[in-house]
């Protein structure tokens, strides 16, 4: 989970359910783990999150790194994945426990797959998304303008997709369509 803040009940309503069905080890940006916000506190995040999933969330560049070398995942999914997040990814910056996590686990040759938020998809971000559309390895969940009249720029995936999504993406298929 990154700092798309306002999405945040929205992924855990998501999560909850795939929780059920799959083991999810949880991994948070720096700034998801540490930013209170009026959607709620990084404390209350962390708690809920490991609650949910049994783990507690990894938070740090080295907590994230052993998950190439020990394969510990199938597919990560990286929601909400924010702008920054994205720029990040597509220059091969590796900063946070999120690109981290993202690094260490392409290098098996596993999907990711990204789950947009982003105030400026349509502007500063588009360059991103593209350059990642265009990058073996990640996929994208059907995404389209969350706001088109008040945030004419901004990107939202459609979270209950998901798990359509990390499916598609488990057969090296990109969900379509992706655009919404």
């Amino acid at each position: 989970m990154c700092g798309s803040f306002c999405t945040h009940a929205k992924v855990l309503k998501q999560m909850e359910a795939l929780c059920a069905r799959y083991e999810i080890l949880p991994i948070l940006s720096e700034a998801a783990a540490a930013t209170d916000t009026r959607f709620g506190t990084a404390g209350d995040l962390i708690r809920q999150l490991e609650e949910m999933t049994g783990h507690r969330p990894m938070t740090t560049v080295a907590e994230a790194e052993p998950i190439g070398p020990r394969k510990l995942l199938d597919v990560l999914v990286v929601a909400p994945c924010t702008g920054n997040t994205l720029g990040k990814l597509a220059a091969g910056i590796t900063d946070t426990a999120v690109t981290m996590a993202v690094k260490a686990h392409l290098r098996n040759d596993r999907p990711v797959v990204l789950a947009l938020a982003t105030n400026d998809g349509l502007s500063a971000s588009a360059a991103s998304i593209g350059a990642l559309l265009n990058r073996k390895g990640y996929y994208f969940v059907p995404f389209g303008q969350d706001d088109p009249e008040k945030k004419p720029r901004s990107l939202m995936a459609d979270f209950s997709r998901i798990e359509e999504t990390v499916g598609a993406a488990l057969e090296n298929c990109q969900l379509q369509p992706v655009l919404l």
